[in-house]
């Protein structure tokens, strides 16, 4: 009977999720998705490769010879779809909550919302997948990109910390804390962390710059032109 009882309270606490999720869902979906013959890994790794490579209208078509069933293969085109600017991403990541992939689909839902300025559903949907995924360098930099556009700056510093001591090697998240810290003038710690990371006077050149949109005072919500970090793209691209 009391379990019976702790079931009720937890589907009548679930009407409560915005977006219409409820934020148990998660915790029901499987941990692991369905296996992919030999085939299938090789279209699918072609099709990364198109993308990285910047091909993404040859990784779509790549993607659209494979079966829609697999939830691999429409993460993938959600997020060719979300880099070509197509409506199509939105539907996609949103088919995959409460599947294996539910991580990669609130963080790609983060992305397209920080990309449209709204940073507030960014932030709702970037938390969520840190949460699901906690050890995602890529998730933990996106979610300090979007506190960095809320000048929640303390906030920013960590994830971006998080996201550097996961994955060493990669220059994303060193870039955009060289942009936290030159907003707030620290010149010395930013020229440690450009030595530390490798980065070059480009990219340098280029943090300077955000941290100066940053410090031009807000007079409307940001637009998805205004943004100012690195989010974590398989290019990777900005949001700008």
């Amino acid at each position: 009977m009391k379990a019976l009882i702790v079931v009720a309270s937890l589907l009548m606490l679930g009407g409560c999720a915005t977006d219409g999720q409820a934020p148990w869902s998660a915790l029901l979906a499987p941990t692991s998705c369905s296996k992919l013959d030999s085939e299938q890994e090789l279209a699918l790794n072609l099709a990364d490769d198109l993308a990285n490579d910047g091909k993404l209208h040859a990784s779509l078509a790549n993607l659209q010879s494979l079966p829609d069933n697999l939830v691999e293969v429409r993460l993938r085109k959600a997020k060719v779809y979300r880099l070509l600017g197509r409506n199509e991403a939105e539907p996609l990541y949103r088919g995959l909550l409460g599947t294996c992939l539910t991580a990669d689909a609130e963080h790609g839902l983060g992305q397209l919302y920080a990309a449209r300025g709204d940073n507030a559903q960014a932030l709702t949907h970037l938390q969520r997948a840190v949460r699901l995924a906690p050890t995602n360098e890529k998730i933990r930099n996106d979610l300090g990109v979007v506190y960095l556009n809320q000048l929640r700056l303390e906030d920013a510093r960590f994830e971006f910390l998080t996201a550097i001591e996961l994955k060493q090697n990669d220059q994303l998240a060193p870039l955009n804390l060289v942009t936290l810290l030159l907003y707030q003038n620290n010149w010395q710690q930013a020229a440690e962390i450009v030595s530390r990371a490798h980065l070059t006077p480009e990219q340098f050149s280029e943090a300077q710059s955000r941290a100066e949109k940053l410090k031009v005072p807000a007079k409307a919500p940001a637009a998805a032109g205004n943004q100012v970090a690195v989010v974590a793209d398989p290019q990777p691209s900005t949001l700008k």
